[in-house]
């Protein structure tokens, strides 16, 4: 199976895909499509890396994100068990190339401004929800009506965007291949010391060619994306292991001095590890 790019399954002549991901975890391997997917994470929980950004994904979330921006979901199994996500697949032109530019569809322009980005539905969230839920069990046309029902309610939500950066360029396999691989050693070795040469090794290449190379394609440095890696598996462990002493956190996460780990977590949640326990 290819990384990047990756190719949505299509069994039929359709415009839009509908897809139901159901087991212990999602598929966590970095890729990117030229299709939008529009997602709703019925259950699970973990680590969403979209673009530049790493940040958490829960039950409930309803997600989009833009055409060949390179992601990918890391489920914590040590919470959940079992993941299901619901998504649909199109593009812009899946029902011609200027279906979405008619005057007749105006109102969705918001949408796929927004989308090029990825971002997360932070309102009208329960009917959206019932709008996935009906998906289900709804044949083709009746699925095209309520996709464009979505898109509407959607394109009127309040959303926080994900991604800052777009790297315009598509993955060729091998870029794609070393991506992954690097984003697979960084996400199963957070937790340890992780040396430069370690990584760049991993990627095939030396060090100074790896620094550029990794800041050309996520728009920051390698430790600056490790430390965000590690940040973000602090935040759910304070919220989700309440038993836990900040130094302990600290430590499970990858940080071996508790004052540079206090230090930089108010630097990028502008809160104290202990005001964020709290809350």
């Amino acid at each position: 199976m290819k990384v990047l790019p990756f190719e949505i399954p299509k069994t039929k002549n359709l415009g839009l895909i509908y897809q139901e991901d159901r087991g212990e975890f999602f598929y966590d391997k970095l890729h990117q499509h030229e299709e939008i997917q529009l997602c709703y994470v019925v259950k699970g929980e973990g680590t969403l890396i979209v673009g530049d950004s790493i940040s958490e994904y829960k039950s409930n979330d309803i997600i989009a994100i833009g055409g060949n921006q390179a992601h990918l979901f890391k489920s914590d199994t040590s919470v959940i068990k079992e993941s299901f996500m619901i998504s649909l697949f199109f593009t812009r032109s899946s029902f011609g190339e200027s279906f979405f530019e008619l005057d007749d569809f105006k109102e969705l322009n918001a949408f796929f401004n927004n989308v090029t980005n990825s971002f997360k539905v932070l309102n009208n969230k329960n009917k959206l929800e019932k709008y996935f839920l009906k998906l289900k069990k709804s044949r083709e046309l009746e699925k095209f009506i309520v996709f464009i029902k979505m898109l509407r309610l959607i394109s009127y939500s309040e959303i926080k965007s994900l991604s800052s950066f777009i790297y315009e360029k598509k993955y060729t396999d091998n870029e794609g291949k070393r991506m992954r691989d690097v984003m697979d050693y960084t996400l199963n070795n957070f937790s340890k010391k992780i040396e430069l040469d370690e990584v760049a090794d991993v990627a095939n290449m030396t060090s100074n060619a790896f620094c550029r190379y990794f800041k050309q394609r996520t728009n920051k440095t390698f430790f600056q994306f490790l430390l965000e890696i590690r940040l973000e598996h602090a935040c759910r462990l304070l919220k989700k292991n309440k038993d836990l002493s900040i130094a302990e956190v600290s430590d499970l996460s990858g940080f071996r001095n508790i004052s540079n780990f206090n230090r930089k977590f108010k630097e990028y949640k502008q809160t104290t590890p202990t005001s964020f326990k709290r809350s």
